[in-house]
């Protein structure tokens, strides 16, 4: 599996992420991508699937040194609520150190809500203080923030002793992150990227389809490509099949054309929101 080097820490490109991942279905898509090779896992804490991660890292023949296990706090701000949830999630994983730690959304949005850019940049003084004493402890060996604009993620930055190792957000082909990943090139953040597929909006788009032929590929593995080929940035996209977690992985043998690249890039709000509500309908 291909890693990208930030701020000295390696994480592998391509990571398996377990939102709406339940029950049965995330222990069994978790211990398939162990299996497979994947050594990057990301869950939260809103996801309600720690246990289940925890359960397929402890059944896995993987070593827990060579996964890089991440997990989100949830919407408590007080630094005891830090600590002591931070104590639970590690409980539930079966794990006594974090790789990752983040902060889930920025205060005062609520989850599931658009990001807005005319928002001002939060204080989280407080949360990062007690993620600071976590890293301090050798509890969580790095920390980052998830849905941050560059203001934010800025802000973030100032208030921190230790670096923001990411901003994990959304990302794909039509979801333009342009300004965040030329802040995070600058610095050495590293940008994670989550609904690599646009919730499926890019499976049957033109553009994609004609790419992936070429190269005889899928348009997701297109997709995931134009994300790992690019600097400062690793994806994390869900999957549960045995079949989709291979195909996922299979994008680390061909590359794109700088023309590909631009052609593939079209940012679209409509496109962005149709995948979304396509997702939603089909569960």
């Amino acid at each position: 599996m291909e890693s990208i080097t930030v701020q000295g820490v390696e994480v592998p490109r391509l990571g398996l992420g377990t939102w709406r991942l339940t029950g049965d279905d995330c222990r069994e898509a978790v211990g398939t991508a162990l299996d497979l090779g994947y050594r990057h896992i990301d869950t939260a804490q809103v996801y309600t699937n720690e246990r289940q991660v925890g359960d397929a890292l402890a059944a896995s023949d993987v070593p827990r040194e060579e996964v890089f296990l991440a997990t989100k706090l949830g919407p408590q701000r007080s630094s005891d609520d830090v600590l002591r949830t931070t104590e639970e999630s590690l409980a539930r994983l079966g794990t006594d150190y974090l790789d990752l730690l983040l902060i889930h959304w920025p205060n005062g949005r609520p989850p599931g809500s658009p990001p807005n850019p005319l928002a001002s940049a939060p204080d989280h003084a407080e949360t990062l203080d007690a993620m600071n004493e976590l890293v301090e402890s050798g509890t969580v060996r790095n920390i980052g923030v998830s849905n941050f604009d560059v203001d934010q993620l800025d802000a973030a930055r100032e208030l921190s002793d230790a670096p923001i190792l990411t901003d994990q957000v959304q990302y794909h082909p039509f979801w333009d992150q342009q300004d965040l990943l030329s802040y995070c090139r600058v610095h050495d953040v590293l940008l994670t990227a989550y609904s690599p597929l646009g919730h499926g909006g890019v499976l049957d788009d033109p553009v994609l389809e004609r790419i992936a032929r070429r190269h005889a590929k899928t348009p997701a593995q297109v997709a995931l490509r134009w994300l790992v080929q690019q600097d400062q940035v690793a994806t994390i996209p869900k999957a549960t099949s045995r079949e989709h977690l291979e195909a996922n992985m299979a994008i680390f043998d061909f590359e794109l054309t700088e023309t590909e690249m631009r052609e593939i890039r079209r940012p679209s709000t409509y496109e962005t929101l149709k995948g979304f509500l396509k997702a939603r309908v089909s569960g």
